[in-house]
């Protein structure tokens, strides 16, 4: 959910911090107070592309930023993973963006900064607006298939599809390589059999490759390793050296321990740091023997070097790519004893593998098409309660002329709004109160199963009368059990069922217009006040009464 919200200098907001609650939240103020201010910080927030222009007169620059709170973060956590971004924190997802007016625009993701692109990616999974600017989710392409398989509950049937899609898919790639191949020479062959030797002096496993790469290092400064090697053998040894010194303490320290034995454990320990650093001369010494007399093994592994190197130029930067080029040279040479039986046996996994899909699509169509009807009769009875009394919505589930990484159908949602009227595509639909009100019935249908946390409606009771108002209150009050539900209303039958009430006002007073935003439902008398200013007249008793009624005062 939303939990806090900061805006500086958008349009004639000057500053505003707010944090919300749970459940329904209703938006009121006066035709032109700056409610869209509100939506419009949102919207810069899920990525919505914006000029300068928005920022508030004289301001440097807006800025915009939220907290959103995710109970279950694995799957944001997944796409911040996929976009390079930090993962939530305690399932919190931090998001920012500035507009200045002189300087590019830029926007921040825990932290870390995001591009425009990434804002829209994870905008598309925390909110969803629906209004007269912002249809985004339901009109757009795929979406409403989504929601259908949302509905189906068909998800382990669409990832079994998904599967045998891709299996196919790459079956036909190995078809269609092969088809472009040609049966090889003799001395094509050898080429290629010269190639795969070039591997074989080298071990491409991980662990193996970096051993030779840390002791090619090694060894390509033996010279100054057995120089600095001797160094430390010679300061350690002889009379001048350390050795020599630790003995004369060591004898000293004994005479000391005769005079006083209570000093004779510390001649013992003396002697063991003698012992020790006699082992420690005669390693650095061998150490230095070593390195000389690796010779052979040197020009051995120059070798593999030098063959790792080329490995390298050919085919890639890593031990990775270049395994997967020597398997590839295998298949290729294998592919090669019998060329002709090779191609027919992709053929034969190609065709199995599409049948296999398009078996694997007709069940999910199955579950598709069921799911429709549903679909179609659920949310045909929550728009007959929105002020469609007569109205048609149906779900169909149309073929596909090719399969895809959805299946082998698509799928658009029609309404029409009066009786008699063919159904049309829900783009196609002329009112923006018609389509947020669908929107409205379709998220009530679907509020225990979409996954997007935060719903915003504007004007969805556009054109709505008093009993319809109180419907659509109650339908927000339902979807807000399960979603956090953000709803600018002018009808006070809605704004009374909110658990949360926000109110935006402008002051024009002064030398210049301030729009301010402020929580009153924490306020009885604040929100009886507005909501019968909503009624026609704040100072009217029977508006008052009326208000306080509608909130059940």
């Amino acid at each position: 959910m939303l939990q806090t919200l900061t805006i500086r200098n958008l349009a004639l907001l000057e500053a505003l911090e707010l944090e919300f609650e749970a459940g329904f939240t209703a938006v009121t103020g006066e035709t032109g107070a700056g409610k869209s201010i509100l939506l419009g910080g949102l919207a810069l927030l899920a990525g919505e592309r914006a000029d300068k222009s928005i920022v508030r007169q004289g301001a440097p620059a807006c800025d915009v930023s939220a907290a959103i709170a995710f109970a279950e973060p694995d799957s944001i956590n997944a796409l911040l993973e996929e976009l390079g971004l930090p993962a939530c924190e305690e399932g919190m997802l931090v998001v920012r963006r500035t507009v200045p007016v002189d300087k590019p625009q830029k926007a921040w993701v825990n932290g870390s900064p995001a591009t425009l692109a990434a804002l829209q990616r994870l905008g598309e999974r925390w909110i969803d607006f629906h209004g007269p600017s912002e249809p985004r989710r339901l009109l757009k392409e795929g979406c409403q298939l989504e929601l259908l398989d949302l509905f189906a509950r068909d998800r382990e049937a669409l990832e079994a599809y998904r599967r045998e899609y891709r299996d196919w898919r790459d079956a036909l790639a190995e078809q269609r390589r092969l088809a472009e191949e040609t049966a090889l020479s003799p001395d094509q062959l050898e080429y290629l059999r010269q190639q795969l030797r070039q591997f074989e002096a080298v071990d491409l496993a991980d662990d193996a490759i970096e051993a030779l790469e840390r002791d090619h290092l090694r060894m390509s400064r033996a010279q100054e390793l057995i120089a600095l090697a001797g160094s430390v053998a010679g300061s350690l040894g002889g009379e001048d050296g350390a050795q020599g010194r630790l003995a004369l303490a060591l004898r000293e320290a004994r005479r000391l321990a005769e005079i006083d034995p209570a000093s004779a454990a510390l001649a013992e320990r003396l002697a063991a740091a003698a012992v020790e650093l006699n082992d420690l001369a005669a390693e650095f010494t061998a150490l230095g023997q070593d390195l000389a007399n690796e010779g052979e093994a040197a020009e051995a592994l120059a070798a593999r070097m030098n063959a790792w190197l080329e490995i390298k130029r050919r085919h890639g930067p890593d031990a990775g790519r270049a395994r997967a080029a020597r398997d590839a040279l295998e298949r290729r040479l294998e592919v090669q004893k019998d060329f002709a039986g090779a191609f027919a046996a992709a053929e034969r996994r190609a065709l199995d593998a599409e049948q296999r899909a398009r078996a694997a699509a007709a069940r999910l169509r199955g579950k598709r098409e069921k799911a429709a009807q549903a679909l179609a009769r659920a949310a045909a009875e929550e728009i007959g309660q929105l002020g469609f009394a007569r109205a048609a919505f149906e779900v169909r589930v149309r073929p596909a002329t090719e399969l895809g990484p959805d299946g082998d159908c698509t799928c658009e949602f029609l309404f029409s709004p009066n009786v008699g009227e063919e159904p049309r595509a829900l783009a196609r639909i002329a009112s923006s109160g018609e389509l947020a009100r669908v929107m409205l019935a379709l998220k009530a249908v679907l509020a225990e199963l979409d996954g997007v946390p935060v719903l915003v409606f504007d004007e969805v009771d556009a054109n709505v009368g008093g009993e319809i108002g109180r419907v659509v209150g109650q339908k927000m009050a339902a979807i807000g059990r399960s979603r956090q539900v953000l709803c600018v209303t002018h009808l006070p039958q809605v704004a009374a069922q909110a658990e949360s009430h926000l109110v935006v006002e402008k002051d024009q007073s002064k030398a210049r217009a301030v729009v301010s935003i402020r929580p009153i439902h924490g306020q009885p008398k604040a929100r009886v006040s507005e909501l019968a200013r909503m009624l026609g007249d704040r100072a009217a008793k029977s508006a008052l009464a009326h208000a306080a009624e509608l909130l059940g005062k």
